[in-house]
């Protein structure tokens, strides 16, 4: 785990390429039977779940409008980004395997790239608890 100066806002943090950071949001489950597990349990589990907090400006690829010999138009960047699918604010399941864990601001995030997210849920603020209920069940 990599701890950071509290000084710095969260604005100042700054997600590189095909990353998204995540704010874990596993912790104690009810299981069916009414019993909670602990979060040392569920960590355990293959797929982990959380909000997305930022996201990386996207997969880089070179700019095909880059042109190193035309003086006569607009100068171009010779790379580009191809945007994220996932947005702030969507809920995320991703792969733990993949997940790097760190403590900004007293508070633990999980980075992970964006190709070990599994499925992201976007939905209208109200509905998502629904949502989530119904996704996830009763655990």
């Amino acid at each position: 785990m990599t701890d950071f100066s509290e000084e710095n806002p969260m604005s100042d943090l700054i997600i590189v390429g095909d990353r998204v950071l995540v704010e874990q949001q596993d912790g104690e489950k009810l299981t069916h039977s009414g019993l909670y597990l602990p979060a040392t349990v569920t960590e355990k589990e293959k797929v982990g779940t959380g909000r997305v907090v930022r996201v990386g400006p996207g997969h880089l690829m070179p700019n095909p409008d880059y042109s190193e010999g035309d003086p006569v138009t607009m100068p171009a960047e010779a790379v580009r980004y191809l945007p994220l699918q996932a947005e702030i604010g969507d809920f995320a399941f991703y792969l733990r395997k993949e997940s790097i864990e760190i403590n900004y601001q007293n508070k633990t995030y999980i980075i992970v790239p964006h190709n070990a997210i599994l499925a992201l849920l976007r939905s209208d603020g109200d509905d998502l608890l629904k949502d989530l209920e119904d996704i996830l069940g009763d655990h």
